[in-house]
């Protein structure tokens, strides 16, 4: 069993930065790839961003459309977290944001049953 722990949400101005941190936990071993997903007030939920835990030094990242360009998802190993850094943040990000993890292969590495572990999510709140 993974638990994960979300942290570094908040209100934010539009155009501006957060940064989500993910901490893993407890059979870390079991873990392939940890994502990112979002839930929007009356909306699914959505994928944001996935990462190899293996997969060389970069984890060979990968990010939905709406936040290419924008987000960028890290992992640091040795302290088993991973990062959403999120800059020119737009009210339409406004969202619960969910880290997860879990054994995916190609063709659910962008889906929520390609996880198994979730965190309780953080509030992103974008708005002037």
């Amino acid at each position: 069993q993974v638990q994960l722990v979300e942290s570094g949400g908040g209100l934010v101005q539009p155009g501006g930065s957060l940064r989500l941190s993910c901490v893993a936990s407890g059979s870390i071993y079991n873990i392939h790839a940890m994502a990112w997903f979002r839930q929007a007030p009356g909306k699914e939920r959505e994928f944001v961003a996935a990462i190899r835990w293996s997969g060389g030094s970069t984890g060979n990242p990968y990010h939905a459309d709406s936040v290419k360009g924008r987000f960028s998802i890290s992992r640091d190993k040795a302290i088993s977290t991973v990062y959403l850094q999120m800059n020119s943040l737009e009210p339409d990000d406004t969202a619960i944001y969910y880290c997860a993890a879990g054994r995916p292969i190609m063709s659910t590495l962008a889906t929520m049953r390609g996880y198994t572990s979730w965190g309780q999510g953080t509030q992103v709140t974008v708005s002037s």
